[in-house]
């Protein structure tokens, strides 16, 4: 059985499923997503200066839905048959109906994520946004968007799920920074209701570290 924790109940920006995958679930969905997805490896322009990602990805959703991130136009082929149980177990949830997920490969402790906010114009905001974890346990950080910022230090370990609420974007940043220590990979799957995507516009990320 999974439990969930809301870490600031006066808020309710987020909440999270501990164990909301077991351990064996967990595993058949990690061995699954590193042997049936086509990993890619982006750049993206800092300064002028080109540098690959520190991680991989892919993007799944429905057909023709494109997101601009990290400087590459993704744009989904449908929704893989195999990938569908899942889908429909997170959109059970979280109340929603997620029509875009973006995963991310950390293969270890070096490979990282930027300070950011899922708040670009295509993303419906009033929508919760579902990230999944697989695989090694890292740590989810978050600071307050105002003058003085509160941080917050998440580990979220294998089959978590954490749920962001609406509004958590707009007050909130999150990144997955470097930890040197962490030997193994881990997945995380980030399920997003987005808008028309005529005019998708460019992830504001912060890269790289």
């Amino acid at each position: 059985m999974h439990c969930a924790e809301s870490l600031i109940p006066q808020e309710m920006s987020w909440t999270i499923f501990h164990r909301w995958l077991e351990v064996e679930q967990a595993m058949h969905w990690s061995s699954l997503l590193q042997t049936r997805l086509n990993w890619q490896q982006p750049t993206v322009q800092v300064y002028g200066r080109r540098h690959l990602v520190p991680r991989l990805t892919v993007f799944l959703a429905t057909e023709q839905l494109c997101y601009r991130y990290s400087g590459t136009m993704h744009c989904g082929q449908g929704w893989p048959d195999w990938f569908e149980p899942l889908l429909a177990r997170v959109n059970q949830t979280c109340g929603a109906d997620f029509n875009g997920c973006l995963l991310n490969l950390y293969r270890n402790g070096d490979d990282r994520m930027g300070w950011h906010a899922d708040d670009e114009p295509e993303i419906d905001q009033t929508e919760p946004i579902a990230s999944l974890s697989l695989g090694a346990t890292r740590d989810f950080c978050l600071r307050q968007r105002n003058d003085q910022p509160r941080r917050e230090s998440v580990p979220l370990g294998d089959g978590d799920l954490l749920i962001m609420h609406p509004g958590c974007q707009q007050q909130w940043m999150h990144s997955v920074p470097t930890r040197r220590r962490v030997t193994t990979p881990r997945i995380n799957l980030t399920f997003r209701c987005f808008l028309d995507n005529s005019k998708p516009s460019r992830a504001r990320l912060v890269e790289p570290n």
